[in-house]
């Protein structure tokens, strides 16, 4: 099993220094290997769709990728020894995101979506580095062991469970401070719980009034950090706004801006890990809808859809029931609202109408709890399938 934890660090003044400057140096050699990336792709593409029986064809030069990318770094340090001061785990990292960054744009990801075009990183843009390779000792009560930083405390606010070895480390920069984040593994525990009961299953159904609505009745109402929070951060961007470009006030007025949209973001996180604690006490098995967010944020809807945070939910519901040895199932969302969960009978409806109202059946009850009787129903059903094909 693999969980990650995450702890606020607090560098000395001369730490805080030396990671600012790691991750600087980390974004001129990713927009450098990037560059690379886009010389070639230009240089060596065709502009023409036919040519003529002899024509002379250039020599194509060698593809960048990561593994000859990753070897130029021994080079980067000859003529740049200022990077020597970065540790070579770390350095070699950034080949990696850039390769990763290139194949999403170009192939896709293991589903096959394609992400946009990559992008340079501006100044401040380029928070996160990596440790690869980390040593249990290197971490021992409230001190964590960096290479080329230095001994550095950390607010230890829960211990590392027994068993679960560290495998990488991540330093992050945040608006209000810096982090460590633990990648930690323990191959010992069960992926599925010895208790586990494939009968007690339940349907959600995610909405903008009701975070959701599940098929046993339960409800939770939808929080809206965002929106209440609109008066401040209105307040904190104008701020910015008014401020010269480049001088310092302007970036104190932006650090403020960074760390109220933070707290906005760590209420809704930490929203999400209750709910989803609150649901997998109850349930063995959760069964959800397959949204396509990505086109739901483009209708008119899409502040209220990024303020509720379903995408993060499924995410962290997902994680916590692996964890815990329990299933989340996705179902196909095709109907569910439509579709009578008392007798079958498609009832179509606009989205203001919050009643479903059965003319065959003549059932009524309310439209989110109609949905999430049907997603359970679903839900059972593929959990059938799987149990046969297996």
């Amino acid at each position: 099993m693999k969980i990650s934890y995450q702890y606020k660090i607090k560098p000395t003044k001369e730490q805080a220094g030396k990671i600012d400057k790691t991750l600087e140096m980390l974004r001129c050699q990713y927009n450098y290997l990037l560059a690379q990336r886009f010389e070639w792709y230009e240089m060596n593409r065709c502009p023409v769709d036919r040519c003529p029986l002899i024509c002379h064809l250039p020599e194509l030069k060698e593809q960048p990728n990561y593994y000859n990318q990753k070897a130029s770094l021994v080079q980067l340090k000859i003529d740049r020894p200022w990077y020597k001061e970065i540790h070579s785990q770390v350095l070699q990292e950034v080949p990696k995101k850039v390769e990763l960054a290139f194949d999403r744009w170009l192939k896709g990801d293991a589903n096959g979506k394609k992400s946009g075009r990559p992008r340079f990183k501006g100044r401040g843009q380029y928070k996160t580095f990596t440790y690869s390779q980390f040593k249990r000792h290197h971490f021992v009560n409230n001190k964590i062991t960096l290479s080329k930083v230095g001994d550095i405390k950390v607010t230890v606010h829960r211990p590392i469970p027994v068993g679960f070895d560290i495998k990488t480390v991540s330093v992050t920069k945040k608006a209000d401070g810096y982090y460590v984040t633990l990648s930690l593994d323990d191959k010992t525990v069960p992926t599925i719980k010895p208790d586990f009961k494939a009968d007690n299953i339940v349907g959600i159904d995610v909405g903008l009034i009701d975070f959701y609505v599940a098929s046993d009745g339960s409800r939770v109402k939808a929080p809206k950090y965002l929106r209440k929070a609109e008066r401040r951060l209105k307040s904190a961007q104008r701020r910015v706004s008014r401020r010269k470009k480049g001088s310092n006030r302007r970036k104190k007025a932006i650090q403020k801006l960074g760390k109220q949209h933070k707290k906005v973001a760590d209420t809704r996180k930490d929203f999400h890990f209750k709910t989803a604690k609150l649901l997998l006490d109850k349930s063995d098995i959760v069964a959800v809808e397959k949204l396509n967010i990505k086109g739901l944020v483009k209708t008119r809807l899409a502040k209220s859809i990024n303020d509720a945070g379903w995408s993060q939910f499924v995410t962290i519901l997902s994680n916590k029931a692996e964890n815990a040895g329990l299933k989340v199932i996705a179902v196909n969302p095709n109907g569910t609202s439509q579709e009578c969960s008392n007798c079958g009978n498609k009832v179509k409806k606009p989205l203001s109408q919050r009643m479903h109202n059965c003319p065959v059946c003549h059932a009524s009850l309310c439209r989110d709890l109609n949905a999430a009787i049907n997603i359970k129903a679903r839900g059972t059903h593929a959990l059938k399938a799987q149990s046969m094909s297996s």
